[in-house]
């Protein structure tokens, strides 16, 4: 159960007993319930001065650093978010065509386009403004959410908050409007986590957290701790910590680390206080990415580091050595292996 899943795919080759093995319910808990102690960085490196494909680098504190393509989908594509081992993606020739795929089975499927999709106009660039995955390691199903202010045609964009639900047990897609007022910065978007049947983000006053509740279709807020801002030099980001909230604050000496460790009562708690002093040159353009309660990943503009809790100790994990690349935080996301079926 410890083996990483492409040795899996690999042995279910070997004879029928293995195949019935590495296919069965338990064996797939077990190897899932490993892996999601285990979370990684997914970083896309793509090149600014060609046309190819990007390509996707993975780094893990166990095993170390290897590369993967999302070539078997056969479109060009970008990762919008991640979960439990599942990548949502948009195609990027054709707007508001979304696929959902496991990179370590190679497994993917095209989702059905929802039928609102012609009278709905996202605002601003007629893309979702919030992309969700949530992905339920228990029943196997998952859905995948597109939310977006609404631009009716020739005017300003409304409060009007559209929410589309896609049910991979239904194949169906479901809609609800609200009104909303926040907004939300490149890394808000990306970091989305999925903890007790709701998807949670950052919103961009770095006061709350926007809550969406797929049980019921509801959006709620929780309130960050107090001493939580985004004043001059602080930034806030959003992230898991071992099936719990997380918010690491990043100052231009310390990164503080917030846990919420009791959900029904939204408390908050700060488990650690880092000195940034001796990666000063690097605070300004540096983000976390993913943490458990032992590491914490962060990428820079070309960068993966990794910062050991127990020791103290920083490491750098991954470099790339193009000098034409987009920063790799900028599409860097939380990433677990698991055996998870998109079908």
């Amino acid at each position: 159960a410890r083996l990483p899943v492409k040795a899996l795919t690999r042995i279910k080759c070997v004879c029928k007993l293995w195949y019935q093995l590495a296919s069965g319910d338990y064996f797939r808990h077990v190897h899932n319930e490993l892996s999601i102690r285990n979370p990684m960085v997914l970083v896309e490196v793509t090149d600014t001065s060609s046309e190819s494909r990007s390509s996707l680098i993975c780094v893990d504190n166990l095993r170390g650093v290897y590369e993967f393509s999302l070539d078997f989908i056969k479109a060009r594509v970008k990762v919008r978010a991640s979960c439990n081992g599942l990548l949502c993606c948009s195609s990027i020739p054709d707007k508001g065509v979304y696929y959902v795929c496991n990179p370590m089975t190679r497994e993917y499927k095209m989702l059905p386009r929802s039928r609102e999709r012609p009278v709905t106009r996202f605002y601003p660039d007629g893309e979702a403004t919030l992309v969700g995955l949530a992905c339920n390691l228990l029943t196997h199903n998952y859905n995948v959410v597109l939310a977006g202010y609404h631009r009716p045609f020739g005017h300003r964009p409304e409060r009007t908050f559209i929410c589309l639900v896609y049910d991979s047990e239904s194949n169906k897609w479901r809609k609800f409007v609200s009104l909303q007022d926040d907004h939300f910065t490149h890394m808000n978007r990306n970091q989305v986590v999925f903890i007790n049947g709701s998807l949670h983000w950052l919103t961009g006053s770095c006061t709350c957290l926007l809550v969406l509740d797929l049980e019921c279709d509801m959006w709620r807020r929780i309130l960050l701790p107090n001493e939580v801002n985004c004043a001059v030099g602080n930034r806030a980001y959003l992230l898991e910590s071992e099936g719990c909230l997380s918010v690491i604050q990043i100052s231009e000496a310390w990164m503080n680390i917030w846990v919420m460790k009791d959900y029904e009562r939204e408390e908050w708690h700060m488990v650690d206080k880092v000195s940034l002093r001796c990666i000063r040159g690097m605070v300004p353009g540096i983000f976390p990415i993913s943490q458990t309660g032992e590491y914490v990943f962060l990428a820079t503009h070309k960068q993966v580091l990794v910062y050991q809790l127990k020791n103290k100790v920083w490491k750098e994990m991954y470099s790339v050595k193009n000098s034409s690349t987009l920063p790799l935080w900028f599409s860097a996301h939380a990433f677990r292996s698991t055996i998870f079926s998109c079908h």
